[in-house]
Parts: C-alpha cells; sequence; structure tokens
C-alpha cells in the first residue's frame, strides 16, 4: 500500500498518533528520542528520564515500523509477563482506532490477543507480526527482526549478584532469535553501576542518555559521551542552562523540585537524573578507596600511615565500581626504624560445596592499623595439598594465631589441619561460628575500619588477588576486591564471598584492639624511650664508678 512520503520519517507519525490520541505536540526531547529510535544503530540502549513517555514513543516507533514493512516480526519483552502485555495491548489498541492504519487491522485469519497479533499484510508465519515475553519466560522458539527489551531489568530481578548474572544470561538469547540485519532497542533506568546497561556497551551498544535536568560538570564528565547531542550542544551554548529542566514543557522547574523532595536526593538522581553513581555509594558501603596500598614487610611496620588521595596507584588493578581507585600513603609518621607487629592472625573459611573455595586471610596490627599481608583462595578444602599449602603460608608469614570457620564440617576442618600444624607451624588454633547474617557481618566489620582509614593492603595481595581470579574459569567474581567492592547487605547478594568472608573474620579478631590510638602509641613509646635515656644519664652522672683499689706496696712506690 503507498503511504503519504511525509510519514515515512517517524517524527511525523509520532505527531499524527498524539494528535490522535488527544495528546499535546510531541516535547523536543520526545521528538529527539524518535529520530535515534529510527536512525540510531542496530544495537542501542535508551536512557531517559521518568515519565519523558519512552515506551509511548517505542510502541509508535513499533506501528511505523510495520507501517513501512508489514512482513517484520517485533518481539517485545519486560521484566514481568503483565508489562510486556500492556505494551502490545497499547499498540494493537492504537492500530485499531487510527483510520490511516486500517489496512494493518488484523484479519479474522490471523492472530489477534494483548500478548500476540498479526497485522492485516503480514505474510504467513510462525511467529507473529508483534508478541510480547517475559524475560523469565521462553524467548527462543520464534523470529524477530526487532527486539524491544523495555525495562527488563527491574528492583526484583537485580538485587543480588546471582540475579543479576541470571538476568545477564537470560538476555543473551537475543541473539538467538534476531533475525540477520535485525535490531535491539533496550529501554530503561539503570538501578546501580553493577546493572545489566553498563556492561551492554561491553557486547557492543551505543548508550544515550536524557537527564531531566542538564548536569553540572561532574555529572556531565559521568555521562561522557553518552549524554545526548541535543543536550550536550544547548549546554555548550549555554552553561548557565546547568540545572534547568531539559524538557520544560514536561516537568518544569518547580515541578522537577517538587519531585526531588519527594523521591529525596538519591531517588531523584537515579529515577530522573540517571546518575547512578549517587548510587553506588549509597548501596555500596566497602571501597577500595578508603584503603591504604603499601609494600608490607613480614615482620615490621611504619607505626603510622596517613592516607589521602595525592598518590592514585595507577599500576594496579581496580576492581572496584565506577570511579573507585586505590591510593598509596601519603605519608608515615614515627620512628625512623619500622616497629614489629603486635601479632599476626590468619583466618580461614574451608570450601563448603561446588566451586567455592578455601579462602585464607593473614591480617597483622599495629598500633591500631591493620595489615593485610596476604590474601586469596586455593581450590578444594580438606585434601592434603590445600592444607599443606595453608600451613606454608602461616609459616611464611610468622601467624601465631589462626581462626577457622567452623559453621561447616563441624569442626573436622581443624582436626585436620592440627597434624599439619604440628609438623610445619606449631601456633595457637580456634574455630568461630557466627550467627548474624553473613552479608551484614562483613559489612559491620569491615566498614568502620575502612571509614577510619585503618586498613593497610600490601600492594602484591592486590596483583596476586587479580591474577588468580583471572587465570582461572573463576573470572572477577572470586576477586577478593571485586567481592569488597560489590557487596550489600542483602541476602544472597554475592555469587562468591569466601575471600572476602576471611578478611572479616580476621579483622574481627582484632576489633577489641582497634581502640589503641596510634598517636598515643608514639608518644608512649617516645616517652619510654626519654625516660630510658634519661636514666641512664643519671646513673652516670650521679653514682660514681666504682673503681680498683689502689696498690700502695712498696715495689709499686719505688
Amino acid at each position: 500500500m503507498q503511504i503519504d512520503p511525509r510519514l515515512k520519517d517517524f517524527r511525523n507519525f509520532l505527531w499524527l498518533t498524539w494528535q490522535h490520541l488527544g495528546l499535546p505536540e510531541p516535547t523536543p526531547v520526545q521528538y529527539d528520542l524518535a529520530a535515534y529510535l529510527q536512525n540510531g544503530p542496530r544495537r542501542c540502549v535508551i536512557e531517559a528520564f521518568r515519565g519523558v513517555g519512552k515506551s509511548f514513543v517505542t510502541s509508535a516507533f513499533v506501528i511505523h515500523q510495520l507501517l513501512l514493512d508489514p512482513s517484520k516480526n517485533i518481539l517485545v519483552v519486560s521484566s514481568s509477563k503483565q508489562r510486556a502485555d500492556d505494551f502490545t495491548t497499547f499498540t494493537l489498541r492504537i492500530i485499531e482506532s487510527m483510520e490511516i492504519l486500517h489496512h494493518l487491522r488484523p484479519r479474522e485469519d490471523q492472530r489477534k490477543s494483548k500478548i500476540a497479533f498479526d497485522v492485516g499484510l503480514a505474510p504467513p508465519s510462525q511467529s507473529p507480526s508483534v508478541v510480547s515475553k517475559g524475560i523469565t519466560s521462553q524467548i527462543t522458539g520464534s523470529r524477530a527482526d526487532l527486539i524491544v527489551a523495555d525495562d527488563v531489568e527491574s528492583a526484583n530481578n537485580s538485587l543480588t549478584q546471582t540475579m543479576r548474572d541470571k538476568l545477564s544470561e537470560s538476555v543473551k538469547e537475543f541473539d538467538a532469535v534476531l533475525k540477520p540485519d535485525g535490531r535491539v532497542v533496550y529501554l530503561g533506568t539503570p538501578q546501580t553501576e553493577a546493572s545489566l546497561y553498563a556492561s551492554l556497551p561491553e557486547r557492543g551498544y551505543e548508550v544515550r542518555i536524557w537527564p531531566a535536568r542538564y548536569p553540572e560538570a561532574r555529572l556531565r564528565e559521568f555521562y561522557g559521551a553518552r549524554l545526548a547531542p541535543m543536550i550536550a550542544d544547548k549546554l555548550d551554548k549555554n552553561p548557565e542552562l546547568v540545572g534547568k529542566p531539559t524538557d520544560p514543557q514536561r516537568f518544569s522547574e518547580i515541578d522537577l523540585m517538587e519531585r526531588e523532595m519527594s523521591f529525596g536526593r538519591s531517588g531523584f538522581s537515579l529515577q530522573f537524573m540517571l546518575d547512578t553513581s549517587l548510587s553506588d555509594l549509597d548501596r555500596y558501603p566497602l571501597r577500595l578507596s578508603d584503603a591504604i596500598i603499601t609494600e608490607c614487610e613480614i615482620d615490621t611496620a611504619p607505626e603510622k600511615l596517613i592516607w589521602g588521595k595525592d598518590k592514585p596507584c595507577e599500576d594496579l588493578p581496580c576492581v572496584g565500581l565506577n570511579g573507585d581507585r586505590w591510593y598509596r600513603a601519603v605519608a608515615s609518621i614515627g620512628a625512623s626504624s619500622p616497629k614489629p607487629y603486635t601479632g599476626s592472625v590468619m583466618a580461614i573459611d574451608p570450601s563448603g560445596r561446588g566451586t567455592d573455595e578455601t579462602a585464607f586471610a593473614v591480617v597483622k596490627m599495629l598500633n591500631g592499623f591493620l595489615f593485610v599481608t596476604e590474601a586469596g583462595g586455593l581450590p578444594g578444602g580438606y585434601d592434603e595439598r590445600t592444607l599443606k599449602e595453608l600451613v606454608d603460608i602461616a609459616s611464611r608469614q610468622k601467624v601465631n594465631h589462626i581462626v577457622v570457620e567452623s559453621n561447616f564440617g563441624d569442626g573436622m576442618f581443624t582436626e585436620l589441619l592440627k597434624p599439619h600444624l604440628r609438623a610445619g607451624h606449631n601456633c595457637f588454633i580456634e574455630e568461630v561460628r557466627h550467627s548474624v547474617q553473613k552479608e551484614k557481618r562483613i559489612i559491620d566489620t569491615l566498614e568502620p575500619v575502612l571509614n577510619q582509614h585503618k586498613l593497610v593492603i600490601d600492594s602484591r595481595v592486590v596483583q596476586r588477588d587479580y591474577e588468580t581470579a583471572k587465570t582461572s574459569d573463576k573470572t572477577l567474581h572470586y576477586s577478593l576486591f571485586y567481592q569488597m567492592s560489590r557487596v550489600v547487605k542483602a541476602r544472597g547478594a554475592l555469587l562468591h564471598d569466601d575471600r572476602l568472608d576471611a578478611l572479616s573474620i580476621a579483622v574481627n579478631y582484632w576489633t577489641e584492639q582497634m581502640a589503641q590510638d596510634a598517636d598515643e602509641k608514639i608518644q608512649a613509646a617516645r616517652q619510654q624511650a626519654i625516660d630510658e635515656r634519661l636514666e641512664r644519664f643519671m646513673e652516670g652522672r650521679l653514682i660514681p664508678k666504682a673503681r680498683e683499689p689502689e696498690d700502695y706496696s712498696w715495689n709499686n712506690r719505688r
């Protein structure tokens, strides 16, 4: 069927659809969304502020695609089946109600339901013209020229790392149903930096962002090239637009202020400014930047290390969240020579079942600072090789106390380790049992230490941790510092947490000692040294040295 050439531009069709629905003319942002939908790359992600109408615009785009080519097959996928059905229902109602689309109305012999329908001019096909699916449903089995992923990620299906991994695997099915030269369009609002949308650029997707306000310098730097050119160009021409609404016809400045008060700062930043950096800071309490990086010795350490951001550590791999990084100590205070550690503890989290590791961490203390001199994970749990290697580590690190997590095995691991300790490195060993939820216990233990910049990590530990995770089939989920930067208090937040749990057990051992203030320790040591020197001085000045009795014999006088 011949169509008006002007309707080949989707923006004109969008205007016509809005007129039919009794809506005001599309806003400049909606027109920009429409242009990107029509002319954007084959794989793209649209992130626009909440309430801009991206789902409505995309529904009209689906109809436009069928208007141009009724033979196309379109798959709509959402986080829930109900949401996907709502999308297709709205699309079908527009087709049936607009006179210009009468030739696309399903015939009596075609599929016609809210979950799947054909358009009038569509050739016979196993796949409907438009079909809706939930992300957890069976996606394979049909074919699609266009896949619309409308909010496939939600708070409910991305709460934990396990859920996020499952979602990440589910969307890979899109490639199995996509026709050659087909297209995938994501519509959504990311929940955190660990969001599915953050990983899509690595799979060849282009991300385009439309925030509700013109961003300030920090946020614009965070967006980078992802910021919509329409917004970036206007901001370049008039920097005074910072903080003003990008789509005042949709949301006025007062309206946005009211919504910010209602949502709260973090909620508004996430839903309207698409700023995941603030969300990450709130949700993920443990940050690598709060630790101090240095080269730790086995026996001694500086009396006090000063944390600061003057020395970013560029030579070490950083697996933290976006913007997180390592920092070296900016200075050390105290005696000119290092002091011996107060003690050295090794925590062991024995392997459970499946692909778990036997994780360990060696933490030493001096003046309230905790030094992580060795940490990692070993394959296996109760075999001879693993037990001997743990003893070798304890011997090399001169550990004088070993703490074993006993929640699994009822003390069997400890009993198996004791003979090896007696033969290789005889030290005290004890078991600990925890009843508090693991994620909460880990955060409650490590967060105060990191916030006070009392956790010192050997740079070699960071390097080895990255290498041992990357050189196996375990990937970074097994990395101690990957786990540290992504743990939250939700149960099952991490796919693996063995190494992080071992570190928290070792740090918890020293918790009672953390009340010691490094400055008081240094001052006490200085005062003791002064007292000792003064005492030696007084002994030498006031107490005459004993002399040998003089010999007054006749021979000597001669």
